[in-house]
């Protein structure tokens, strides 16, 4: 079960998914506020913490492995510490047990554009990383996600989310990207030494959203970490 981040979809997992065929079958959801799920007007932790219970529920699964990137990874570990019999193994893609997020990128996003061509010059080198949200509408060219619905759930984010770190019991996979402006080296070592359980963590030559910088690499180790726990 996978949770994507913020800009994003539950189609940024379609190479992934490819990749983990036959063994594994990923099944993505866009949360909240994003791709084709309705807008809402919460957008607490909690409210995405039970958007991940019913879609579990909805599933009818027993415990399965979930994967989550930035947001999706905050959710996906808070999934996993307050529904442990839900979470069989648990892979947390380059996101902190604190969190300080920074949505002034949000608030400069050009939307709309009058043309795809057009979006994708003003967004320049961060193209690539949403253009799996692109979407024409009546105005122009725009994103699978509204501004506010974007904002809301990154204030709602940030926080000291130990509590639900150290209490996780599964086994925990913590994907870092070298590059990465959101999550310090110091800070992912000090999330395996403190976990509650079995963790490792791998780090890629990668940015903030490895499964786009290192995908063969990321899969990989998704791939290994899976076989290792069964």
């Amino acid at each position: 079960m996978a949770l994507h981040g913020h800009y994003s979809e539950a189609a940024v997992f379609t190479s992934l998914a490819q990749a983990l065929t036959p063994r594994w079958r990923v099944i993505a959801l866009d949360q909240r506020g994003h791709g084709e799920s309705d807008r809402a007007t919460r957008y607490e932790r909690d409210d995405c913490i039970a958007d991940v219970v019913a879609f579990h529920r909805h599933l009818g699964l027993g415990p399965v492995p979930v994967l989550g990137h930035s947001l999706g990874g905050v959710n996906a570990y808070q999934f996993a510490a307050r529904h442990p019999d839900k979470v069989s193994e648990l892979i947390v893609e380059d996101i902190g047990a604190v969190v300080d997020c920074d949505w002034s990128f949000t608030t400069r996003l050009p939307s709309p554009a009058p043309s795809r061509q057009a979006l994708v010059a003003a967004l320049g080198a961060t193209a690539p990383y949403l253009e799996c949200s692109f979407r024409s509408g009546s105005q122009g060219w725009g994103f699978s996600f509204g501004i506010d619905d974007t904002v809301m759930p990154q204030k709602a984010l940030n926080g000291d989310h130990w509590d639900d770190w150290t209490s996780l019991s599964c086994p925990t996979l913590l994907v870092r990207g070298t590059r990465s402006d959101e999550l310090a080296a110091d800070h992912a070592r000090e999330m395996v030494d403190r976990h509650g359980g079995q963790a490792g963590l791998v780090e890629l030559a990668a940015g903030h959203v490895v499964h786009h910088d290192a995908p063969q690499q990321f899969a990989a180790v998704v791939t290994a970490f899976l076989a290792q726990a069964r």
